[in-house]
């Protein structure tokens, strides 16, 4: 498995890596990390975006977006995100449980994310940057669901 991050350059020039980063800056608030990773924000939302090289001329969009956290551990919140994980087209909704918060508060937490990863090989800039909105407007759909 190659690890390049979208290195490889197509026909404009520019690596996978690139282009994203193009894009999502004319799109979104967004912050180059130091992994080469970005950040952008979207809709009280922030998201995880990076290039990865499963195979010889196979590079993707690896999406993580947080769509809350710290919400209480209950029955509805397990439910809710169950619903939301089943009715989702573009990415996977997961709640991840942590332990009990600080403070005396021996309540258990939870994050909900949403993920999505998918080929970007063959997409116009215009393709990467409509299909990022959607997903992302995806998970800001869940957070407000989430926090009412």
């Amino acid at each position: 498995m190659g690890l390049s991050g979208g290195l490889e350059r197509g026909d404009s020039g520019m690596s996978l890596q690139q282009r994203l980063a193009a894009v999502a800056e004319a799109i979104l608030p967004t912050t180059h990390e130091d992994d080469g990773s970005l950040t952008v924000q979207h809709d009280g939302t922030f998201s995880s975006l990076r290039v990865v090289t499963i195979a010889e001329g196979l590079d993707m969009v690896a999406l993580t977006q947080m769509l809350a956290w710290d919400l209480p551990l209950d029955a509805k919140l397990r439910a809710t995100v169950g619903e939301h994980a089943h009715q989702t087209l573009l990415g996977t909704i997961s709640l991840t449980e942590k332990g009990a918060a600080t403070g005396g508060n021996s309540r258990k937490q939870a994050d909900v994310l949403l993920r999505y990863n998918f080929p970007a090989a063959g997409l116009t800039d215009e393709a990467l940057g409509t299909l990022i909105l959607m997903v992302l407007s995806t998970g800001a759909d869940v957070r407000r669901a989430l926090l009412g």
